[in-house]
């Protein structure tokens, strides 16, 4: 570990929860969207979720999820 790292380090743990909590969400905000994963991400929900709510999918439980996938794995 680097000085510079041991250093924030220190001084991070010196933080409340609540503070340390927010930076962590802006320490992972800035490494998010580098490779357009996130927003990739965010464009299938919205589009999963448009189906739902025109009702062209049909939804199963998820206990049946869960058993098709357990099948698919063995």
């Amino acid at each position: 570990m680097s000085t510079q790292l041991a250093t924030l380090e220190a001084e991070e743990l010196k933080l409340s929860p609540e503070d340390r909590v927010l930076l962590v969400d802006h320490v992972l905000a800035s490494l998010r969207g580098q490779d357009g994963v996130e927003e990739a991400w965010g464009a299938e929900i919205d589009r999963r979720l448009a189906e739902v709510e025109a009702g062209t999918v049909d939804l199963i439980p998820v206990e049946q999820a869960v058993q098709h996938a357990r099948q698919a794995l063995l």
